[in-house]
């Protein structure tokens, strides 16, 4: 049996605990947030230790693996410590507020024998994962376009209550959910090779609210259209065209064939507890089996292309290899 010691007990922390705690060899052993009410009542639910400071918790014997959950900005700092004390680490998506912090992480990777992945669901959602296979068949014949698409009436939203996530710095749609997206599409053709983009801003130091852009991929031409603060539904979405036909997945899970066509077709709805499966690829990695885990390396590449995105200001950056990430 595994301890896990989860730093930071917010929403995706919660989804982390429930997982470690459904998981048949492993357990939620600590809990820790620097609001003590709020990591005793956590720590209530699964029987486990409340602690306000994370290297307090960290440093016991008992734990076995730490799952990183706190804002951006902070991950770095956890992940060394947890490393340096020999844990198996996962951490939360974006790997950091930007590469240059993704770039020491990796480092750290590679430097220690311990176990580390990075919270990327796509590569576990059973709809996503059909795409991928779907278009590496050729069913959509050659791929033409893939298009991100964001939709936000609210910033953060509702159940969002963190006020990070309103900032510039490490907060915003695009680190928060389009990392995501990015990373699909890193999925499905590889790195990113130049993005071209423009953003607003909603307020001085704030997250943006706006942002067009454009990015190549392997010989494939590729959109982002977000825009917050507005009155139509929520959506988040990614399409890729091909000279056959077009795949889209929505909600974060339905595949869809030819949406909004007339022979629009769903091709998978299947919702997995996506963090479930982490914990069992977790699980099989540190009992010395081949395991399915985003690296480090992975989530930096994609942060690369977030910063490039608020980097570019209406002109091209190109995206060349890093000698410490790739």
């Amino acid at each position: 049996m595994y301890n896990a010691a989860i730093v930071g007990c917010g929403v995706v922390g919660g989804r982390l605990a429930e997982s470690f705690s459904e998981h048949p060899e492993t357990t939620v052993w600590g809990v820790c947030d620097l609001v003590e009410s709020k990591a005793e009542s956590f720590a209530a639910e699964y029987d486990a230790r409340a602690f306000t400071d994370y290297r307090e918790m960290i440093r016991s014997d008992e734990v076995d693996v730490v799952y990183v959950g706190v804002p951006p900005t902070v991950h770095r700092e956890v992940v060394t410590f947890a490393l340096e004390h020999d844990r198996h680490t996962i951490c939360e998506k974006p790997i950091a507020e930007d590469a240059a912090e993704g770039a020491r992480m990796v480092a750290l990777e590679r430097e220690t024998d311990r176990e580390t992945a990075v919270n990327l669901p796509f590569r576990y959602t059973p709809g996503f994962v059909e795409m991928r296979e779907r278009v590496e068949a050729g069913e959509i014949g050659a791929p033409k376009r893939v298009t991100l698409d964001f939709r936000f009436p609210q910033w953060p939203r509702e159940w969002q209550d963190v006020a990070w996530l309103r900032s510039r710095e490490q907060g915003g749609p695009i680190r928060e959910v389009g990392t995501h997206f990015l990373f699909g599409v890193q999925e499905l053709f590889g790195p990113i090779e130049r993005v071209n983009a423009t953003v607003s801003y909603s307020g001085p130091d704030a997250y943006e609210d706006s942002v067009v852009g454009y990015f190549e991929v392997d010989g494939v031409h590729g959109t982002i259209d977000l825009l917050c603060d507005h009155e139509q539904d929520e959506e988040n979405s990614i399409t890729v065209v091909g000279t056959e036909s077009e795949l889209t997945l929505v909600e974060w899970y339905r595949l869809l064939e030819n949406r909004e066509q007339d022979d629009e077709a769903v091709l998978n709805e299947d919702r997995e507890q996506t963090t479930l499966t982490l914990v069992d690829e977790f699980v099989t990695a540190m009992d010395g089996g081949d395991a399915e885990l985003v690296s480090f390396a992975e989530a930096t590449r994609v942060q690369r292309v977030v910063d490039a995105v608020f980097d570019s200001a209406g002109g091209t950056v190109e995206i060349r290899a890093d000698s410490r990430v790739e």
